[in-house]
């Protein structure tokens, strides 16, 4: 009888990849896939170093299925994977007195996952098993990704980062930089294509700092055009750019590819350049401002969203203000807003004290949130009466009869409808407007050209 394996995926895009790419490696193996905890021969935990208390919440879920053993005289091999795991290595064996983890991989080590987990089977767990060493392979057999979504594929380009912004512990987690091959990438296209998918995310730290390592002639602009050239693909989105390395090129290739949605999250972190000067992020606000005044200009339905942080170290009102004006000044469609928090090994928690109130940075972000709330209500407003392409991904969570998709410019749109419908491009007139989402029906007989939401 066949083993069986449930994932837990905490943090980002890259990590739920990393969970669907060590599914397909446990499947291969001889492990079936289950969603009942209790039916689990193992349980791997994909964990997120990025956001605070990351470490107390795996703690809190070992916790749980240690008791969960006691109470009833046996548990699954439990694996941790993921930053926390490259982050912390054997000190969380040792935290956990050896009683839980019976299997440690880093983000650089995945593929030996069912190697470790066997091996942990066969020796009946006498000793705790680890890899968080660095490897430079970022290579994936063909197709064994086990996507969650049948429409929609992530495909990872970069693995770690060289930038080493001051608050940011990725680089200490996902260790240097590693391109993967063009024609590598584009064989994940195609295969995912060829299986379904309707919509390609391409992933990377920084993402938008690609150089195919076997083609000097393909940077990332170079990139998105042989992906728009993969036939039956409807969209090409990606995650997350960094400002300095967009280019002429990649904004002229976000103007002209039919295919790369007119979406692009552009990461700023602060509105004033001495707070980005002390993150490291290499840019000041006016190059911010002038890289968004270039990008509308080429592409004026791009939507645009952004990663804000508040109460970085030495951030002092009139910076807090600075963030506020460039927030109103840009109108984001979207946010991801964030109270500092110092992460371990980062240059801010070595060099920076981290002396703004607890009260202050909630004062801040909730300001900022509110903001957020009124620009992004307005632009949605504004939408209203448009026609749009959406792509239909799945039924609404709200009603059965109602169906969910995004636009281009990545907004959700909620609209009743037909469940053929789900992986079609349908024409939708938006009819209505939320804070996080549109409500729309479909006009069948129309061709939704933009502007884009």
């Amino acid at each position: 009888m066949a083993r069986r394996y449930l994932i837990e995926t905490h943090g980002c895009q890259m990590n739920f990849h990393d969970s669907e790419r060590m599914a397909g490696l446990l499947e291969q193996a001889g492990y079936e896939r289950t969603a009942d905890e209790d039916d689990a021969d193992v349980v791997v935990i994909n964990t997120c170093s990025v956001r605070e208390k990351a470490e107390e919440k795996l703690y809190t879920r070992l916790g749980e299925l240690r008791l969960r053993g006691e109470e009833t005289g046996s548990r699954p091999v439990v694996a941790v994977a993921g930053c926390v795991a490259q982050q912390e290595g054997a000190k969380l064996f040792k935290a956990t007195n050896g009683r839980t983890i019976d299997v440690l991989v880093g983000t650089q080590a995945l593929k030996r996952l069912p190697l470790l987990v066997d091996e942990a089977v066969a020796r009946t767990r006498s000793e705790p098993l680890l890899d968080v060493s660095p490897h430079d392979d970022v290579s994936f057999p063909l197709g064994i990704a086990r996507r969650g979504d049948p429409l929609k594929a992530y495909i990872t380009i970069i693995e770690g980062c060289n930038d080493f912004c001051a608050f940011c512990v990725v680089p200490y987690t996902r260790g240097h930089e590693r391109m993967r091959p063009v024609d590598d990438v584009l064989a994940d296209v195609r295969q995912a294509v060829a299986t379904g998918a309707r919509e390609v995310q391409l992933l990377g730290q920084i993402v938008n700092h690609y150089q195919a390592p076997d083609d000097p002639s393909c940077d990332f602009a170079e990139l998105l055009a042989r992906v728009d050239e993969v036939e039956g693909l409807e969209r090409i989105r990606f995650a997350s750019p960094h400002p300095r390395h967009v280019t002429p090129r990649m904004i002229e290739a976000m103007r002209s590819l039919p295919k790369v949605c007119r979406h692009l999250h552009l990461p700023v972190q602060s509105g004033s350049t001495r707070v980005l000067e002390a993150m490291r992020r290499r840019h000041t606000r006016e190059e911010y401002l002038d890289l968004v005044d270039r990008l509308r200009d080429a592409v004026p339905e791009i939507a645009l969203s952004t990663d804000m942080i508040v109460g970085f170290p030495g951030e002092t009102g009139e910076d807090f203000e600075q963030t506020l004006s460039l927030t109103a000044r840009v109108r984001y469609h979207s946010m991801f807003s964030f109270k500092y928090s110092p992460r371990p090994n980062t240059l801010a928690i070595r060099r920076m004290p981290d002396d703004v109130s607890e009260e202050d940075k909630t004062a801040r972000i909730v300001a900022l949130q509110e903001l957020q709330k009124r620009v992004q209500g307005e632009l949605h407003a504004a939408a209203v009466g448009r026609l749009e392409p959406v792509l239909v991904d799945s039924r609404s969570r709200r009603r059965d009869w109602e169906l969910s998709g995004r636009t281009s410019g990545n907004t959700v749109v909620n609209l009743p409808g037909s469940a053929d419908w789900v992986g079609r491009t349908i024409p939708v007139r938006i009819t209505g407007a939320n804070p996080n989402s549109l409500r729309g029906e479909a006009v069948l007989d129309a061709v939704a050209s933009g502007p884009y939401v």
